[in-house]
């Protein structure tokens, strides 16, 4: 008989992994992470991990199998909040949820897992897995989750083959409604749950407040620059190689304060990431302001007016070579190979066509139509048909 940790989160989604693991024959043990300690940062009174733990701990008990805590709140912090911190002082904006699903789920965890005797590591993710052969190898495939408007195969993309091979996605073939049906079927104390917002596994934190505990506020400008700038009506140089080209496509745009009109004061650039719009606290514009650059060095944020403002707009990403990730490492692009994709360069936007561009340093991926608010230090993952094949960070 096969055994399998579950990671139960006292969600739903990760009570109804554990009873349909139960069903398929399998020894099932269920494990709850404590990922957090410090509870000056959550927002509410409510100690989210408590609550989360004890319904954890009665599903297992309704399903009649094992459970245990563990703290793992001091790799969460180095392995993930550390990292944060990092990113946003260099003015970039981190995925924590794509980190803490490499890091601690599919490193940390699992080894815990694997250390009780277990063959797979089990967690609610709507994604699925599959197995195909290569030149007589096993290869792994994450394929995006049944129910389209829930798929969190882009959670995943970090993932190695290794990783894949050991883990379990018992409800990657259902919608969110079936799985909720099965969770009031089975009298389960989630199932009228809500799903979890905020940092994966903080609870509910405010990411200025988090930040501010370690980033100081310093007041700096907010400029709003003009559709109409020549910054945005800049030639190409003919004759350009197409690695050449596509650099340029990549690139930031180099805002200076006096291009634009002074609109007001903010309290730190690294609070803010390119594409939002709440927070800036600047009236008295027609449209809405959407932050379309921020410069760490300066500290100053650039604006522009509407969703529709060329600064929020780029054709081509760039990848650091170091930062390259496939999960199908036989589909690995050598220098001067292309692919068409689809991609995505944050979790819930539709998939994008796109072609990869493999060079020396790095790799370019370069959209069909310009795409908004491309974000450094965000993951772009990119998929055929529905297998999700690899991701990079965004440089």
């Amino acid at each position: 008989m096969k055994r399998v940790v579950v990671g139960l989160s006292g969600g739903v989604d990760s009570s109804v992994a554990a009873y349909l693991l139960q069903q398929q024959g399998y020894e099932v043990i269920g494990l709850f992470m404590k990922n957090w300690h410090d509870d000056s940062v959550t927002i509410s009174n409510e100690c989210p991990w408590l609550e989360d733990s004890n319904d954890a701990l009665l599903v297992a008990e309704k399903l009649g199998i094992p459970f245990q805590t563990v703290d793992l709140s001091e790799e969460y912090k180095e392995k993930i909040v550390d990292y944060m911190f990092n990113e946003y002082e260099k003015g970039r904006t981190p995925n924590p949820d794509v980190l803490c699903n490499r890091e601690i789920k599919f490193d940390v965890f699992m080894k815990i897992a694997l250390s009780l005797g277990a063959d797979y590591v089990a967690t609610g993710h709507y994604c699925q897995k599959n197995e195909t052969e290569v030149d007589g190898k096993t290869v792994y495939q994450l394929i995006a989750g049944a129910d389209n408007n829930k798929d969190q195969s882009y959670f995943l993309c970090q993932l190695s083959q290794e990783q894949l091979s050991k883990a379990l996605f018992p409800i990657g073939a259902l919608t969110k409604p079936e799985v909720r049906e099965i969770a009031a079927e089975m009298e389960l104390v989630t199932a009228e749950k809500k799903d979890s917002q905020g940092l994966c596994f903080i609870g509910k934190v405010r990411l200025p407040e988090f930040l501010q505990q370690k980033l100081q506020p310093k007041e700096g400008k907010i400029v709003q620059i003009d559709k109409n700038d020549p910054i945005y009506a800049i030639e190409k140089p003919v004759g350009l190689s197409l690695e050449q080209e596509l650099k340029i496509e990549a690139q930031k745009l180099n805002y200076r304060p006096e291009m634009g009109k002074f609109m007001g004061k903010h309290q730190g650039a690294h609070y803010f990431t390119v594409g939002q719009r709440k927070g800036l606290n600047v009236g008295g514009t027609t449209d809405p302001l959407f932050v379309i650059a921020t410069d760490v060095e300066t500290n100053t944020i650039y604006t522009g007016l509407t969703s529709n403002h060329p600064g929020l707009f780029k054709k081509a990403l760039f990848i650091e070579k170091s930062e390259v990730h496939w999960i199908r490492t036989d589909l690995i692009l050598n220098v001067g190979e292309t692919m068409e994709v689809m991609a995505r360069i944050r979790y819930r936007q539709p998939l994008q066509k796109a072609i990869l561009h493999q060079f020396e340093d790095g790799m370019y991926v370069r959209f069909e139509d310009p795409q908004s608010a491309i974000t450094e230090g965000q993951f772009v993952a990119w998929y055929l048909e529905n297998e999700l094949v690899g991701s990079g960070v965004i440089s």
